[in-house]
């Protein structure tokens, strides 16, 4: 890799984004009693989530599906650093 260069990915981590993984359960039309799962992941941006919400204004449109329910998880990838004060060590030998 150049020096400097910095991946699409984790510059999008370094803007606030973290990976989310979206499950939509739906129905199709043609099988109503059919409960059915699509599920992906996309990098975004929490609490607002604005590419889920225009992934679902996408699916509203365009897709001939019922939503039933959405399940989202989502974790920050980069966030502050662990950082603990050692008062006290120990030389053995």
């Amino acid at each position: 890799m150049t020096k400097g260069l910095v991946t699409p990915d984790l510059q999008l981590q370094l803007e606030g984004y973290g990976l989310s993984l979206v499950e939509v359960h739906y129905y199709m039309p043609d099988h109503p009693s059919l409960l059915q799962l699509f599920s992906f992941q996309q990098y975004d941006v929490a609490p607002r989530f604005p590419a889920l919400h225009h992934f679902l204004d996408h699916w509203r449109r365009e897709i001939e599906a019922t939503l039933h329910s959405i399940r989202l998880n989502h974790r920050q990838l980069i966030g502050a650093g662990e950082w603990r004060n050692v008062a006290t060590e120990w030389v053995i030998n």
